[in-house]
């Protein structure tokens, strides 16, 4: 929902900026409106053009490594998942219990994996209970061989890998790209789109090209936010690999 209201504010920045510039830009003494002053204004545009062009080419590269990263720990973690269920499973019966607690971990984890959802591995009390659970188990067993003694000690290492890619992963949620960069950037682009509408004619071609633009420069930068927050939005990491994590733990 943040990433639309700042869509929204973008929007109405950028269109707003070139059609007030349309419509009062005839109200300017004269010698405001020369030719010099025209190639004086569209040159700083153009060195606003150029600076805008390399921020969003840098907040692009940023919001897809950043998509990446989460989208490779995702699989990773679904993967110690599973690796952790068999270790417990290995173990023998004694670990049932832990195994049901870290099943209804991954189900908890994949009931939020939801289109409105912020975020499938965020912090809760409930989710920090189910593993802490599996840690008690795991502590409290008292092996009786030396298989059954390596298998709680790999369960263990297992058990903090997981905890610690979820914290990984819940960090990592918040996105990496700085707000007053996003700021600066809609500051210049505002600039640019005003002077747009410098000495522009006023026409209805002129005004649809200006809603036009700062719409689809709007969702550009839309996207490219939400694509920094991968847990929310329309475009968000998959949670099919914790998915096949539930299933190969419910089997």
């Amino acid at each position: 929902m943040g990433e639309v209201l700042v869509g929204a504010a973008i929007f109405a920045c950028l269109a707003g900026a070139s059609l007030v510039s349309l419509m009062v830009h005839e109200r300017f003494p004269s010698h405001h409106l020369g030719d010099d002053t025209s190639a004086v204004v569209r040159l700083a545009a153009n060195l606003f053009v150029v600076m805008s062009s390399l921020v969003l080419g840098l907040m692009i590269n940023s919001a897809k490594n950043t998509f990446e990263s989460i989208n490779g720990n995702v699989h990773t973690f679904a993967t110690d998942l599973i690796l952790l269920d068999r270790t417990l499973r290995h173990y023998g019966p004694e670990t049932d219990s832990a195994r049901q607690s870290l099943t209804a971990y991954v189900q908890r984890v994949v009931d939020t994996s939801t289109a409105d959802s912020n975020t499938t591995v965020v912090p809760s009390r409930l989710s920090e209970l189910l593993l802490n659970q599996v840690g008690d188990i795991l502590a409290g067993l008292a092996p009786t061989d030396a298989k059954q003694i390596a298998a709680q000690q790999a369960a263990t290492q297992q058990l903090q890998k997981v905890i610690e890619q979820r914290w990984i992963l819940a960090e990592q949620s918040e996105g990496a790209i700085p707000a007053p960069l996003i700021a600066l950037l809609v500051a210049w682009l505002t600039l640019i789109f005003a002077s747009f509408g410098f000495r522009a004619p006023r026409n209805a071609t002129i005004v649809f090209t200006c809603l036009i633009s700062g719409a689809l420069v709007a969702a550009a930068i839309y996207l490219i936010i939400d694509m920094d927050s991968p847990f929310s939005g329309p475009i968000q990491v998959s949670p099919a690999p914790l998915q096949r994590a539930l299933a190969e733990l419910t089997q």
